[in-house]
């Protein structure tokens, strides 16, 4: 019976739910250690999974079959590699931008996309097939309403009456926002949000069910507290402050993790993390949920 639900975000289609516990766990404990919260039982925490979902169907060759510039499908997908483009350029000097055509080798937006971000700092070493991978799994998700309905379906069987914080990563952000926004009824929860894309117009602000409304997005009537934190270098969370979009009672907190601006590990040990969890499990622990 989990008093704590984590959802993870892309790119695990070939781990599970056990071994990404393995390794949120122990960063979950640190972070409430430093915040002077007590440490939760492991039977009391639970992932919600999904990652198989998105696992590519075996073929003859060997390995992953490769993705390059070709494979970028229009629309979300070449336009999320763009805006990630947009803003590792605008936080590293060193990096060319999209407006810098002469220090670039080929002309071709979506590539020269590619070739910068694979010497940012975010994507320092990773290949296309990853780049491209990781906006895929975005495009998927909005695009195909089966995907998007077992992802969600997953959230919800992971949820129980005694589920007093849901601690939600990157994509998995807005999984837990759609099934809460969807499910009033359920007693109050608090949410964090942790390297959120939630507030990205256009590629997934405007495309959340229930839709914006007047330019702001519905609150879930059972999240009590929404605590949203992220790291200025990540670029999944291009808009890091969510309260301009969905009311002031989110309370946004700028952290640092170093080089590792996107994982969900020193996302979870710092101990702003640790104070909004542990918060939430003693606010639970007195009976006032």
């Amino acid at each position: 019976m989990s008093r704590i639900v984590f959802v993870h975000g892309i790119a695990q289609e070939v781990v599970g739910p056990e071994s990404l516990l393995a390794e949120w766990y122990p960063a979950l404990c640190d972070g409430l250690a430093l915040a002077g919260g007590d440490r939760p039982a492991r039977d009391e925490v639970a992932m919600a999974f999904y990652g198989d979902l998105f696992r590519p169907a075996g073929h003859r060759g060997t390995g992953t079959p490769e993705l390059d510039a070709s494979d970028v499908e229009e629309g979300l997908e070449e336009e999320l590699l763009l805006q990630w483009w947009e803003y590792a350029a605008r936080i590293d000097p060193r990096l060319p931008g999209p407006q810098d055509r002469v220090r670039l080798r080929t002309p071709y937006p979506v590539q020269r996309a590619l070739d910068a971000l694979s010497h940012s700092a975010f994507f320092a070493g990773a290949g296309e097939r990853l780049m491209i991978g990781a906006a895929r799994q975005v495009r998927r998700y909005f695009t195909e309403p089966r995907t998007r309905a077992e992802v969600r379906e997953r959230f919800e069987r992971a949820l129980t009456d005694r589920t007093r914080v849901v601690v939600a990563h990157s994509l998995g952000s807005v999984v837990a926002y759609e099934a809460l926004c969807a499910d009033p009824a359920r007693p109050d929860v608090v949410l964090v949000t942790l390297g959120s894309p939630l507030g990205v117009r256009n590629l997934v602000f405007d495309r959340l069910v229930p839709p914006p409304h007047a330019g702001r997005g519905r609150w879930p009537a059972s999240v009590r507290q929404w605590v949203n934190i992220a790291d200025r270098g990540d670029l999944v969370a291009l808009a890091k402050d969510l309260a301009p979009l969905f009311g002031d009672r989110v309370r946004d907190v700028p952290i640092h993790n170093g080089a590792r601006a996107h994982d969900v590990r020193p996302y979870l040990t710092a101990r702003e993390c640790g104070a909004a969890i542990g918060g939430a499990l003693a606010h639970g622990s007195h009976g006032s949920c």
